[in-house]
C-alpha cells in the first residue's frame, strides 16, 4: 500500500500530465510549420542550399565577400566555434578572414565539398540548416590534406532575402580527417620548384 502522503502528490501530477499533453504535442516539431506547404517549404530548403554552395565555391573570387553575403548587413549574429562566442557581424567577419589568410588561400586545388544538407522550415520566414563538408586539398608541399566538419545554422527572411542568424560549427575529427587523407595521392611538386 502507498503512504497517504504521497498519493495527493502523484494525483496532482497526473493531472498535470493530463494538462499539458496537448500543449507538448501542439509543440512538437513535425516536418515543416503548418503555415508552409510542402511546396513552399521545398522550395526555401532549395534557395538556402543554393546560396551555400554558391558562397563556398572556391572556385570563385571575393571568397570572403561571398561567404559574408549569407549573414544580414548588420546587427547580431551569433557564431560559435573553437570553444567561442562571438555575437557581431564584425567578429565574424575577422574570424571568416583570418581562416581564409591563414588557411584557405593557400591551399593547393580545394574542393569544398558538400555531404548531407538537412533543413527544416519553422515558418515562411525562419529555417534551420545542418550541413556536412569536407575540403580535400594539397598543402604546398604537395601533401594531402582534409578540413571539413558539421554547420548549423539558423537562417530568418527579411525584405533582403536570407541570412544566417546563428550558427554553430563542429570540427571533423583529425583521426577521420586523416583516414580520408590516405586515399589521396601525394601530388609531385618538384617541378614548381625547378627554375
Amino acid at each position: 500500500m502507498q503512504p497517504a502522503s504521497r498519493t495527493p502528490l502523484r494525483n496532482a501530477l497526473r493531472r498535470s500530465l493530463v494538462l499539458l499533453a496537448p500543449l507538448i504535442v501542439a509543440c512538437a516539431p513535425s516536418g515543416p510549420s503548418s503555415s508552409v506547404s510542402q511546396a513552399e517549404a521545398t522550395a526555401i530548403a532549395d534557395t538556402l542550399r543554393g546560396l551555400v554552395r554558391e558562397a563556398y565555391d572556391l572556385s570563385k573570387g571575393d571568397v570572403v565577400a561571398r561567404m559574408m553575403s549569407l549573414y544580414p548587413a548588420s546587427g547580431r549574429v551569433v557564431s560559435t566555434t573553437g570553444g567561442r562566442i562571438t555575437t557581431s557581424r564584425d567578429s565574424l567577419q575577422l574570424a571568416i578572414t583570418a581562416f581564409w589568410e591563414g588557411v584557405g588561400q593557400h591551399m593547393v586545388q580545394p574542393t569544398w565539398t558538400w555531404g548531407s544538407m538537412e533543413v527544416d522550415v519553422l515558418s515562411s520566414g525562419a529555417a534551420v540548416m545542418s550541413a556536412q563538408y569536407t575540403v580535400p586539398h594539397w598543402t604546398d608541399v604537395g601533401r594531402p590534406h582534409v578540413i571539413g566538419g558539421v554547420w548549423t545554422t539558423t537562417w530568418t527572411r527579411d525584405a533582403s532575402g536570407w541570412h544566417i542568424v546563428h550558427e554553430h560549427l563542429s570540427d571533423l575529427p583529425r583521426a577521420v580527417a586523416e583516414r580520408m587523407e590516405t586515399t589521396m595521392t601525394p601530388r609531385d611538386t618538384s617541378a614548381a620548384h625547378r627554375h
